[in-house]
């Protein structure tokens, strides 16, 4: 064994996927990931959110004290079972899970411009306030790179029916990064983690087998990378650029809006980043 792999040796990866079909690319692509890491020598982690039969819906069974019975606030009860270790158990293996994890990777089909509903409940339900958001019971002081999940990275890889240009930034479908905002900015990073560059393989359902060769071997080199790569440069809510913790100073980013702004530009001053630990 070599001393670079050596030296990571004892970092632990957490795979969570989605889909129904055990054949299917995104199961295959989660199979070569486990197999990439592992190889590498890090500790995988498994989440295949169908086998286990997740339950993707929060309601009052989540939760088994119940801080208030007479009316269910989600943030409340969850914030609450989080604190007092009553969580439910299918949540606390997965939290336990996600705590041990050094990084996350996500996998998963694009379904209607985003993600299975059933990988958006295992964030519902896992991503506690107290654990991913409401951090150290700082309301919102500690958020957008800080918070309970900081210092570790999250990868989306992800396969999507379109061809690249569907999604390209004049393409029809609007630009990729801005789809996925809502998961790689307003959850990911929201909650502290260090996101990296989305990998995605297009026009999923159309691979020739040669295609899909080409796919996994390119993903197989960004696993390589997993711990090197920078991640996205978004701001850092407590880093200078919102003076009043919620929009940018008149100084930054001047004549941009939209989502670009939150993202540092090359060569603009960096003082905001979360760099990798």
């Amino acid at each position: 064994m070599s001393s670079d792999t050596q030296s990571t040796s004892l970092r632990s990866v957490l795979v969570v996927w989605a889909h129904p079909e055990p054949k299917s690319l995104t199961c295959e692509f989660a199979g070569l990931a486990s197999r990439t890491l592992q190889s590498l020598g890090h500790r995988v982690l498994h989440s295949d959110l169908h086998a286990l039969g997740w339950k993707a819906v929060v309601d009052g069974e989540d939760f088994q004290q119940r801080a208030n019975p007479e009316r269910l606030s989600v943030a409340v009860e969850s914030g609450h079972a989080w604190r007092t270790g009553t969580q439910a158990p299918d949540v606390q293996r997965e939290q336990d899970k996600l705590m041990a994890a050094d990084a996350v990777i996500f996998q998963f089909p694009m379904w209607w411009f985003g993600m299975p509903a059933i990988m958006k409940g295992w964030i519902d339900r896992v991503f506690a306030l107290g654990l991913a958001y409401g951090y150290k019971s700082a309301g919102n002081s500690f958020r957008y790179g800080e918070g309970g999940l900081a210092g570790k990275r999250a990868l989306l890889s992800i396969t999507a029916g379109g061809p690249e240009a569907d999604f390209s930034p004049r393409g029809i479908n609007g630009p990729l990064e801005h789809l996925l905002w809502p998961i790689t900015h307003g959850t990911l990073f929201f909650a502290g983690m260090q996101v990296l560059p989305t990998q995605v393989v297009f026009g999923a359902g159309r691979l020739c087998r040669e295609d899909a060769q080409a796919a996994q071997q390119r993903y197989a080199a960004r696993l390589e990378r997993l711990f090197d790569e920078m991640p996205i440069p978004f701001r850092s809510q407590n880093g200078g650029d919102y003076p009043d913790k919620h929009v940018l100073g008149a100084d930054v980013a001047a004549g941009r809006e939209g989502f670009s702004a939150h993202v540092v530009e090359r060569g603009e001053d960096v003082k905001t980043l979360i760099v990798p630990a």
